[in-house]
């Protein structure tokens, strides 16, 4: 077990989720190095050091190993071949096989069929001759990006009748994935953490609701049956356990009329889901990563209250500059507010979220939607 007063924590990535996560390492005094990759970074107002490099820097590489003892990604889409040459030099957690399993669908769609995990029926497609085929075989679908899709971009919906010359084209990518199109009934989430020791610890199953395909609500406890529930812990489980993984991951299901789930992605990181943890359970998804990555025992998930969390978007903002009018929030005893320290709004541009506790999840859904109808009526949207 490491000693945490002499570890310095490495972020690869700086965005909200590496600026949250070391919020949480403040709190254990946690020394911390952020490499941002040459991005916006909110994440550097909290680091101890930050690198402000590109990912494929060779200098940056050794400085970033240089300085940190132990290190994680912020987010998946960093080239796989840095996150090599990072943990040949120091831990690296979750792995670089992890990471590029969950950062491609090719390869996440093919890692779970190959370990027998329920997912949609897809073909890899590199012309518009597969797509055809593709459509051919498996009817109505979505075609995606193979790397680098996130909220909903590099997607196009496939409907009978459609042409695939004509989809191919607009598609613009070298490389594609077609699914089966999913009737699903509702998207519900589970984050599972995997610690050093290969003991996991699942949050409680969460339903997400999206706005124009980013997520804009999260319900905690989903309201499904028990068995849904126990079903999607036993798949976050067995997803972490077959990638060998270590930290904490987001997985995501769509659940069909007859109670099946199928897995959709994975997200190999503190995920937007997840954030409802940082007030209505014992320890946050951010203190989960943490203790995983430094080889410290799971803290417990329990849930404390049933809580909704509300994605505060940019076009909540009146102004690119001008944030809305929190007083409302701040009136509500059981609302918490987080903003990311984004300089900047635009309309799909996550700036912030707010966790409500509720004695219910249809009373916390109530006043999250009641605010977000109130500040959508005063800004960009």
């Amino acid at each position: 077990m490491r000693k945490v007063d002499n570890e310095v924590i490495g972020v690869i990535g700086g965005g909200q989720l590496g600026r949250m996560l070391l919020m949480q390492a403040r709190q254990m005094n946690l020394k911390s190095v952020v490499w941002t990759g040459g991005h916006e970074a909110p994440a550097i107002e909290i680091a101890d050091r930050v690198i402000d490099k590109p990912f494929d820097d060779v200098d940056a590489i050794m400085e970033f190993c240089q300085i940190a003892t132990v290190a994680t990604v912020e987010f998946e889409n960093i080239p796989v071949k840095t996150l090599e040459r990072v943990a040949q030099r120091i831990e690296l957690h979750p792995s670089p096989q992890a990471v590029g399993i969950c950062q491609n669908r090719e390869r996440e769609k093919t890692f779970l069929r190959q370990h027998g995990i329920p997912c949609a029926d897809f073909d890899v497609v590199t012309n518009a001759n597969g797509l055809a085929a593709a459509m051919e075989r498996i009817g109505p679908g979505m075609l995606k990006t193979a790397d680098f899709g996130y909220d909903g971009s590099g997607q196009i919906r496939v409907k009978n009748g459609d042409g695939p010359a004509e989809i191919w084209e607009q598609f613009d990518a070298p490389r594609g994935v077609y699914e089966q199109w999913i009737a699903y009934e509702r998207e519900v989430s589970v984050m599972v953490a995997r610690g050093a020791n290969g003991e996991t610890a699942c949050y409680p199953l969460a339903e997400n609701r999206h706005r124009e395909q980013i997520l804009d609500l999260t319900l905690v406890p989903a309201q499904v049956d028990d068995s849904v529930a126990q079903k999607a812990t036993e798949l976050a489980r067995r997803v972490a356990e077959v990638m060998d993984y270590r930290g904490i991951m987001g997985v995501e299901c769509f659940l069909m009329a007859d109670g099946e789930l199928v897995v959709n992605e994975m997200a190999p990181r503190p995920h937007n889901s997840g954030h409802y943890t940082m007030e209505a359970c014992i320890h946050s998804q951010f203190d989960q990563q943490l203790r995983a990555v430094m080889g410290l025992p799971l803290g417990s998930t329990r849930l404390l209250s049933p809580v909704v969390m509300l994605n505060l978007l940019g076009d909540l903002w009146p102004g690119e500059t001008e944030a809305p009018d929190w007083q409302p929030l701040f009136e509500d005893a059981n609302a918490t507010l987080h903003l990311y320290g984004k300089a900047k709004a635009s309309s799909r541009r996550k700036m912030g979220h707010a966790n409500f506790l509720g004695e219910t999840v249809a009373d916390a859904e109530t006043r999250a939607l009641k605010l977000k109808e109130l500040w959508l009526a005063s800004g960009q949207g």
